[in-house]
């Protein structure tokens, strides 16, 4: 994620996950109507939050045919690397180990959860060693 990114909100971020998942410009009727159960918001204040991510630099508005088309910026994935990066050094003091041990001692981690951590480590490093 690039530096100057500001952090997402979280209707900010329930509005960038719907751009993100549908991967195509949408009008703000589209992501209001993706948005129906987690927020029932006036169509003018979804446009406010809208505004508010353009000028933070996480979407695209495009006059199309009367309509104004959102698209994302700044990738999902971009994303996510750098609000874990911020979170783990916030955190965590950059030690994905701690993290690890407060998820496991605070029972949040299952024996399936483990194990998949474990054979994901696995592959990594053998994949590393290759």
């Amino acid at each position: 994620m690039k530096s100057n990114l500001k952090k997402l909100g979280e209707a900010e971020l329930e509005i960038m996950q719907t751009i993100w998942r549908e991967d195509r410009p949408l009008t703000s009727v589209m992501i209001r109507n993706s948005l129906k159960g987690l927020r029932n918001w006036p169509l003018s204040t979804l446009m406010t939050s809208l505004s508010r991510l353009e000028d933070k630099g996480f979407v695209r508005c495009e006059r199309s045919g009367g309509s104004n088309l959102y698209s994302a910026l700044v990738s999902e994935n971009d994303y996510k690397a750098g609000a874990s990066r911020s979170f783990l050094q916030k955190l965590y003091n950059n030690s994905a180990r701690s993290l690890v041990a407060t998820l496991y001692s605070n029972d949040m981690l299952g024996e399936d959860d483990i194990r998949e951590l474990r054979e994901y480590l696995d592959r990594l490093e053998r994949e590393h060693n290759d």
